[in-house]
């Protein structure tokens, strides 16, 4: 038992010491502020820095990563995920979207869904079917995991489907 304890206390020494030489090496990374990427700010132009995309320049800009379209548009982005390091993007002036779950539905409205299922209609999807169930189209996910949809976007008029509450 002795012994066990004197193993441990010993392998704990040494990689407290292994740690303590690396830090002095400078071969772990340091918490520096020089290499600080510059700050979006809307109505200017912004350098893409390594790491960057849309969503976490429009967080820095806006302060809401659902304005990365408006940024992609602006610049006429074709492929919103080729951004190279060192381009520049203008930043528009526009307001910033937040996600919201709409507290306006009324549940009398002919288009509020308010049962435990839904028969597709035409022209439905996931999106539309959970903003009129919950007023919150990022429930779309559970409405896909609840009726073990392995494919989304591919619903059909007639299906019912389940509408967890």
């Amino acid at each position: 038992m002795i012994l066990g304890a004197l193993v441990i206390i010993v392998v704990g020494v040494l990689v407290v010491n292994y740690f303590k030489d690396q830090e002095s090496q400078g071969l772990l990374p340091e918490a520096t502020t020089e290499n600080q990427t510059e700050t979006a700010e809307v109505g200017k132009t912004y350098t893409v820095s390594k790491g960057d995309n849309l969503w976490k320049i429009a967080e820095n800009a806006y302060g809401s990563g659902y304005n990365w379209v408006d940024i992609a548009e602006a610049n006429n982005l074709t492929s919103p995920d080729m951004l190279n390091e060192g381009q520049e993007l203008s930043i528009p002036d526009v307001e910033p979207k937040l996600a919201t779950v709409s507290s306006i539905m009324d549940e009398s409205s002919p288009d509020t869904i308010s049962g435990a299922t839904y028969e597709v209609q035409k022209g439905d999807n996931l999106w539309d079917i959970s903003v009129r169930a919950y007023g919150d189209g990022y429930k779309w996910v559970e409405v896909a995991t609840a009726n073990n949809l392995t494919n989304p976007d591919l619903i059909f008029s007639g299906n019912i489907l389940v509408l967890p509450r």
